[in-house]
Order: C-alpha cells, then sequence, then structure tokens
C-alpha cells in the first residue's frame, strides 16, 4: 500500500510489529473455534445432536463471554502502563494459553476436568486477544494523523482475516485423514510464534498521544507544588467520556459477532445437516469464506484513504441490510453447497463493523479513558452479543425457521445506525466532517485528546 511509504522508518516497524502480532494472536485465537469440531470432541463428553449444536454454541461463546473481566484488567492497565506494555502483556499471555493448550489431556484420560481446563484456556486467550486488538488500534491511531491513519488501522483488520485463515488451513490438514499434522503441534506452533511477537514487540516506543498526555499530566504536578486543587481542575483530569458515545460505538461493536457466528458457525451447521458435510468439508469451505473476507477487508482498508470511512460504513450498511430482508428466503431455497458459499461470501465482504472507522471513533473519548472505554465497550458487545448469536440463533431457528434470522439481525442493524449517525454528527461538530468525497480536511482539526 503506497501510503506506508510516506511513513517514516519507526511508524512502518510499528505498523509490521502489530501487524505480525495481531496476526499471530487471531490465529491462535481462531484455531480453537475451527477446530470444535474435531476438539469439542476430545474435550468434551460425547452428545446427541442437538447437545453437540448447544456444546458449539458453549465453545463459540466462551470466546467472548469472559472479555468484561478482560477489559476492566487490560483497560486499567492501558491507561495507566500504556499501550506498548498492554501488546507486549497480552502476547505473552496468548502464547501461555496456547502452550497450555497443547499439553492437555482429553477427556478419555481425565474425564470432565478436561472440559474445565479447556474452557479457562480459552477465557484466557478470549481476554488476551481482546487487550491486544484494542491496544494495537489505539497504538496505531495515536502515532498516525488523519487519513493515514485509516488504512493503517484497518490493515490490522487485514492482519486478524490472514491469521484465521491460515487458521482455517491448519485445521483442514488436522483433520485430513492422511495428515501428519497433530492438532498439539499446531498450538505448539501458535504458542512459539506468539512468544516471539511479544519479544518483539518490546522494541516499540510508547503511542505520541499517551505519552504526550503523560508529560503533561508530569508538568501540571511540577507547577501546582503538589496542589491537588490545581491537578483537578486541569482540563486533562476534567475530561468526561460521552454516555452516548459508549452507547453508540457499543452498538456499532455488536454486529460481529453475530454475523460471525452466522459466517461459520450456523452456516457450518445447514452443511453438516443439509448437505452431509463432513468436519473437514465444512472447514474447507469456510477457509474459502475466510479468504473472501481477506479480500474484502483489503479493498475496504485501501479505499479508507482515498474515501472517508464513515461514507464506507454507511455503503456496507446499505447493502447488507438488503441483504439480511432477502437472506432467509435464499437459504430457505438453495440446492447446492455453492449457493450456500455465495451467501457466505456476500455477506462477509459487506458486513458492517468498526473498520475501517476505528480511528474515527476513538479519538473522541479522553486518552486517558480511550483504552479503558475501548476495553470495555469490545469486551461487552461481544460477550453480550455471541451468547444471543449462538444461543439464540439455534432455539430461533429451531422454532422459526430461517427467519429467526431477521429477530436478531434486524435489531443489530438499527442500533448499528444510530451509533453510526452519533459519530457522524461528532465528527461534523469538529469540523473532520469532509464536504467532498476525498479527504480534505485539515489536520489540525483532528481532536487530540
Amino acid at each position: 500500500m503506497g501510503i506506508l511509504s510516506s511513513l517514516n522508518r519507526e511508524q512502518r516497524e510499528a505498523v509490521g510489529l502489530l501487524q505480525i502480532g495481531t496476526f499471530l494472536e487471531f490465529f491462535d485465537l481462531m484455531l480453537y473455534v475451527h477446530m470444535a469440531v474435531l476438539l469439542n470432541e476430545l474435550f468434551f463428553p460425547k452428545t446427541n445432536p442437538q447437545m453437540a449444536a448447544l456444546v458449539s454454541a458453549f465453545s463459540f461463546s466462551t470466546t467472548f463471554v469472559f472479555r468484561p473481566f478482560g477489559g476492566i484488567i487490560f483497560g486499567y492497565l492501558g491507561d495507566t502502563i500504556g499501550r506498548k506494555g498492554t501488546v507486549v502483556l497480552t502476547t505473552f499471555l496468548m502464547a501461555l494459553s496456547c502452550l497450555i493448550m497443547a499439553m492437555l489431556p482429553t477427556y478419555e484420560k481425565i474425564g470432565i476436568t478436561a472440559a474445565w481446563l479447556v474452557t479457562i484456556c480459552r477465557i484466557l486467550q478470549s481476554i488476551s486477544s481482546m487487550g491486544e486488538r484494542v491496544g494495537s488500534e489505539l497504538y496505531l491511531t495515536e502515532t498516525n494523523n488523519a487519513p493515514a491513519r485509516y488504512p493503517i488501522v484497518a490493515l490490522l483488520t487485514v492482519a486478524s482475516s490472514v491469521g484465521g485463515a491460515v487458521a482455517l488451513a491448519m485445521s483442514y490438514l488436522v483433520t485430513s485423514s492422511d495428515s501428519i499434522i497433530g492438532w498439539r503441534l499446531v498450538f505448539l506452533v501458535g504458542t512459539v510464534v506468539a512468544l516471539i511477537g511479544s519479544i518483539a514487540r518490546t522494541t516499540l516506543r510508547e503511542s505520541v498521544d499517551f505519552a504526550d498526555a503523560k508529560r503533561r499530566v508530569q508538568n501540571v504536578i511540577k507547577e501546582s507544588n503538589e496542589d491537588p486543587l490545581i491537578i483537578k481542575n486541569n482540563i486533562i483530569f476534567q475530561e468526561k467520556v460521552r454516555v452516548a458515545s459508549v452507547v453508540s460505538l457499543f452498538l456499532i461493536k455488536c454486529t460481529w459477532p453475530v454475523c460471525l457466528y452466522f459466517f461459520y458457525i450456523h452456516c457450518g451447521n445447514i452443511l453438516k445437516n443439509l448437505f452431509s458435510f463432513t468436519a473437514q468439508q465444512v472447514i474447507c469451505q469456510s477457509l474459502i469464506v475466510s479468504l473472501g473476507q481477506l479480500i474484502g477487508d483489503s479493498i475496504v482498508a485501501y479505499l479508507s484513504y482515498k474515501i472517508y470511512p464513515l461514507r464506507i460504513l454507511k455503503i456496507k450498511l446499505i447493502m447488507f441490510f438488503m441483504f439480511i430482508v432477502v437472506c432467509p428466503y435464499l437459504l430457505n431455497n438453495i440446492s447446492s453447497s455453492y449457493e450456500l458459499l455465495a451467501i457466505q461470501i456476500f455477506a462477509v465482504v459487506f458486513v458492517p463493523t468498526i473498520y475501517p472507522a476505528a480511528p474515527v471513533f476513538y479519538i473522541h473519548f479522553p486518552v486517558f479513558k480511550r483504552f479503558t472505554c475501548a476495553c470495555v465497550v469490545y469486551a461487552l458487545s461481544h460477550a453480550i452479543m455471541s451468547t444471543v448469536a449462538s444461543f439464540g440463533t439455534v432455539y430461533l431457528t429451531g422454532y422459526f425457521g430461517h427467519y429467526g434470522l431477521l429477530m436478531i439481525m434486524f435489531p443489530i442493524l438499527f442500533g448499528y445506525t444510530f451509533g453510526l449517525i452519533h459519530f457522524e454528527k461528532l465528527e461534523k461538530m469538529v469540523g473532520n466532517y469532509p464536504e467532498k468525497k476525498t479527504h480534505t480536511f485539515s489536520e489540525s482539526l483532528v481532536p487530540l485528546r
């Protein structure tokens, strides 16, 4: 991407290190999600098909449901010790969880204890991946100016898509009948690469916004001669978080976990039940879908340097809403797995998420509360909606067929629209919303809080 050539050496190294780290984090995180059809049989007791679907929903939801605890912990650390230290720590925790997973005995050997231990590892992976992703996004947002920060942060999404695709490819190899690659070996590889990524990230410098804010705090303390009233009245400490911004960011972030479940888990169940796909065949089709996601994310990242990100999200929202309206009808009339594949790819390309407008949203939060707000909102939205998506889809589609999906999707899309309108108003208030379709606003108008 041409924008990278305009960055200095330190900025390019930061982008590279954080992209590699994000790739490793999502490779490790998604390994279990995509190998659940195999690993659930190893770590959980065998059940009937209905209970198997619930176990699948449980394993999916544990990827997100405990993230609020991580949001509080890593949010505090990110706003206290800084962005750099937090992303180093989260990458190390991911390496540790992968190592434990690789060494775990199965249900056949230690019974239900295996299920509890693997769930604990999934929780550790979940909360560490959240802190890593938010920390990386904030670091790049705070060390680059608009419009360059939009494609740079969006490249993290591309890296996560690559990580998910590679995890799917490894899952495909592991589930191949003639494969010599065992699932334990895959998790050991994940351990090594995550550990290398953690060490490499120690070379990063602290983000500009956070370091500058820290210096301002130190100057205030020095000038106040330890007078607590002067410190308390300083604008750095008085700046408050807008409740409407928190709610809007929450609503915007709710779309991805719901759609992620639909793309891979729900459609995977359709392939198994309607077309009698094996686990390996399901993983193969999911791999193709992930490649479509990767291409879509790459195109969006490129366009975000030329087209204002909120406008891109508007287009995606309109396209996805029209798709969801007809989706139940399409699912009721599919006659081959190729038709389902087309539905999956279209949905994964146009799903409205926070990207590439994440920096637009983040800069409207105070710098010393930014990490906490982003982490907690990320965690709560994914925890709540992954649970709603996984268990809600199982029961609603059981009663209403594919039209049950609309009962989940419509409220999510309406909430997303509300959140988008809120941040569009904020951007217009500070003068960042461009009049033309390209980025024409002044860099000086970007609020550095």
